[in-house]
This record gives structure tokens, C-alpha cells and sequence, in this order.
């Protein structure tokens, strides 16, 4: 089983950036997956989250109207698209499917 996050980077404020979860090793399409992030010194929290086939969303309010969750179940990939970034967004962003987490992607939001 394994989930791989890419994607992540340095930006600027205000740039949009778009991460990458790639699953193996189960069927994606059985499982609900959600974004999470982790920044310096905070615990984990969870970003948003997508249901198995009907797509309906749910966000973290800080980041609603600015990050889109979306997968494609036929190539076992979820995605996070985060526009108008902002210096609160820096962490490890996580991608999750039930109990299998991947190892995460850093991004960096600096002026």
C-alpha cells in the first residue's frame, strides 16, 4: 500500500499550487481520502476531504473558497489545488485514505 504526495514547494504569497496524491496497493475508489497538513510546532489538522464516487467536499473554514479537493478514481490519484496562498499555509501537507497515510510534501509560502 502506498500513497504518494508531490507537488509541494516554495511560493510567494498569493501563487497557486496544486499537490498530488497517487495511491497503490488497495482500491481507491472504496475510500474516503482527505488532505491534511501539519505545520511547525501544531498538531496535524485535516485541510479537506472527498467522498468515494458522489465527490461531495468538505473544508477546513480557513481554507474554504481558496483549496479544491478532487480525485480521479481511475487513475488512483486525489488532488488539492491551493490558490491565493498565504504565509499560514506553510507545513507538510498529507494525503489520507482511511488508515493509510503517505509521507508528505512540504510547502512553503514566503515573501
Amino acid at each position: 500500500v502506498q500513497l504518494v504526495e508531490s507537488g509541494g514547494g516554495l511560493v510567494q504569497p498569493g501563487d497557486s499550487l496544486t499537490l498530488s496524491c497517487k495511491a497503490s496497493g488497495f482500491t481507491f475508489s472504496n475510500r474516503y481520502i482527505s488532505w491534511h497538513r501539519q505545520a511547525p510546532g501544531k498538531e496535524r489538522e485535516r485541510v479537506a476531504g472527498i467522498t468515494r464516487t458522489t465527490g461531495i467536499t468538505t473544508y477546513l473554514d480557513t481554507v474554504e473558497g481558496r483549496f479544491t479537493i478532487s480525485r480521479d478514481n481511475n487513475q488512483n490519484t486525489a488532488y488539492l489545488q491551493m490558490n491565493d496562498l498565504r504565509d499560514d499555509v506553510t507545513a507538510v501537507y498529507y494525503c489520507n485514505a482511511c488508515e493509510y497515510w503517505g509521507q508528505g510534501t512540504q510547502v512553503t509560502v514566503t515573501s
